[in-house]
């Protein structure tokens, strides 16, 4: 049960912190240095003065830039009036569990092995091992077919990437081969 205010009828409202209360201006704080940052690296790009057209290398950058500071802004005004995000509803998921620290933990390496490893193997066997170390980590034991899956998307996304859409990819030693 909640009261007038939104908040739980066992919690009266002094006892909340006002930064407790407003918990989402930490998001605005996050949007305005992210888009303070992009509008500084936008406008501070060495661009070459004889450039075709209106739009340049600059200009999308600098209105994402823009943009994130006009989101912060809306959302910093709405949430001092009072506005509040909607609760999670946890349509499938069980919120009055905790986090699973595991697989967050697990999914993190994978990430930054798969990132220290992508230049000296090259992005196929990185890419499959970040594939099978993913599926691993969210619960997959299927040792006989998680590995061909991984490997048969790795390979795949490297060729897309590397051959038809023409963004060279660390091929390692598969480099010749592929």
């Amino acid at each position: 049960m909640t009261t007038r205010t939104g908040l739980p009828a066992t919690e009266a409202p002094g006892r909340r912190s006002w930064l407790g209360r407003h918990s989402e201006l930490g998001v605005c704080v996050l949007l305005l240095a992210l888009g303070v940052l992009v509008l500084a690296d936008a406008l501070t790009m060495d661009v070459d003065i004889t450039q075709r057209g209106p739009v340049g290398p600059r200009t999308v950058p600098v209105v994402v830039g823009a943009g994130l500071l006009v989101v912060a802004a809306l959302l910093a005004v709405d949430v001092l009036r009072g506005g509040r995000g909607e609760a999670e509803g946890g349509e499938d998921v069980d919120l009055s569990e905790p986090a699973d620290w595991r697989t967050v933990l697990l999914l993190a390496g994978v990430f930054l092995g798969a990132a220290v490893l992508i230049e000296p193997l090259g992005f196929p066997v990185a890419g499959g091992l970040l594939f099978w170390g993913a599926a691993f980590a969210l619960g997959s034991r299927r040792v006989d077919r998680d590995p061909l899956i991984a490997a048969v998307l790795s390979l795949v996304t490297y060729a897309v990437f590397d051959h038809l859409l023409g963004v060279p990819l660390p091929g390692g030693p598969l480099m010749g081969v592929l």
